[in-house]
């Protein structure tokens, strides 16, 4: 029979493993469950009041940056700059109170006039990676912030990083981290997501370096592909890590920002500067494959804001003006500059938009008209663009602000 604190410790383990245990509507990496920037859950409110939804929170402390929050099994994780030093912080999902922080590393770079990390770190059990700003690559414990193995993806894997820095939020799949350290010798790089040795690294043709987008796992004809939008164009590399297509129409040479979407075999991907985005639909011929156009549009020079595919119908911002396009033909289904230019986030059938000058505003998904259901202004707009992309998780939307986090109650009551 267990003594009493034989017991007690049980106890406390078997709490610890609960606590790591996801809850039905987390948003665990950048743009959520699935890297789609959608999620399924229901129930949410429908329409705002003209103040907004209730505020239930909020606190300082996230310092100085752009990172995107994610949610995941009671947590809320971030990375900011704090006088003069980068971290990694944890926050309880209810009530926003501080759990840990830990020190990523002196900073070393502006961002290039935008200061702080971009990374949302991506939560997965027990652990929690982060990318930062320079290169810094670090696995920490959910409970603690204690860290279990870094590497610097510039130091390790000659990386290439653009001029504005890292911007890369890593991706878990299965025992594997994927992460773009560019460059032509280790443009994408798979670890071992427990040791953080290396698995495998790909030289993608042209030896790209990184631009400020993030991987997607995609199953292509029954064969699983990473697709990756570099500085020179869109690529699909083998889960093995062998370069197998790259699709260059929707790069820029100034910055390729947006997360590709991947949907029915194919592949869309959109930039700004002018450019606009494309429809690729990857093919196999033999033990090759080849990414063919489809059609490309202008209506979609989509900077940093994103874009969601939902019901056969994309919506994003086509710089100042959200735009609904049919995704497997790029007909223009609507567009409006009552939004202006911001990020998009979907949940169920509605689009929580954040215009980058603070307005957040609730459309309806609809692939005939521009609906809106209620728009606010969250309060203490700091003077730095609003590029942080909303979250919602459970029942709360998230808005970050720089320093500040605001947590709204958007559940039905």
């Amino acid at each position: 029979m267990l003594s009493l604190p034989s017991l007690a410790i049980g106890l406390s383990l078997f709490a610890a493993d609960n606590a790591f245990q996801p809850k039905p509507h987390d948003w665990p990496q950048w743009q959520g469950p699935d890297r789609t920037a959608a999620s399924a859950e229901t129930g949410l409110l429908q329409d705002w009041q003209k103040e907004g939804p209730p505020l239930a929170w909020r606190i300082k402390g996230l310092g100085e940056g752009f990172s995107t929050p994610t949610v995941a099994a009671g947590r809320i994780f971030s990375m900011g700059n704090i006088e003069k030093k980068e971290y990694v912080m944890a926050f309880a999902e209810d009530g926003g109170k501080e759990l840990w922080t830990h020190e990523v590393g002196v900073v070393r770079a502006s961002g290039g006039g935008y200061a702080g990390p971009r990374c949302s770190p991506t939560a997965d059990g027990e652990f929690v990676y982060a990318l930062g700003l320079n290169g810094d690559l670090l696995c920490l414990k959910v409970a603690s912030g204690e860290e279990v193995w870094r590497t610097d993806i510039i130091k390790n894997f000659g990386g290439k990083p653009g001029g504005w820095g890292y911007a890369e939020s890593p991706l878990i799949d299965g025992d594997k981290l994927l992460c773009t350290p560019g460059g032509k010798d280790a443009t994408l790089v798979a670890l071992d997501k427990k040791t953080g040795e290396p698995i495998w690294k790909c030289a993608v043709a042209g030896g790209d370096n990184a631009a400020y987008a993030s991987i997607i796992a995609a199953d292509v004809d029954g064969q699983r592909q990473y697709v990756q939008f570099l500085g020179g164009g869109v690529v699909g590399v083998s889960a093995d890590g062998k370069f197998l297509w790259r699709y260059d129409h929707p790069a820029n040479g100034t910055a390729n920002c947006s997360t590709a979407l991947f949907s029915d075999g194919c592949v869309f991907a959109a930039s700004a500067y002018g450019t606009g985005g494309g429809l690729a639909c990857i093919k196999k011929d033999g033990d090759k494959f080849t990414a063919d156009e489809t059609y490309f549009t202008k209506h979609m020079q989509n900077h940093h804001g994103g874009m969601v595919l939902r019901d056969g119908y994309l919506y994003g911002a086509d710089e100042g003006q959200l735009t609904c396009i049919e995704f497997k033909t790029g007909r223009i289904a609507w567009e409006t500059r009552a939004t202006g230019k911001g990020s998009v986030t979907c949940v169920g059938n509605r689009l929580y938009f954040r215009n980058e000058g603070g307005p957040v505003i609730l459309v309806e998904v609809n692939p005939y008209e521009y609906v809106e259901h209620g728009r606010f202004t969250p309060p203490d707009k700091t003077d730095k663009p609003s590029w942080a992309h909303l979250v919602v998780a459970n029942g709360k939307l998230y808005i970050r602000d720089q320093d500040l986090l605001l947590c709204y109650d958007v559940k039905k009551r």
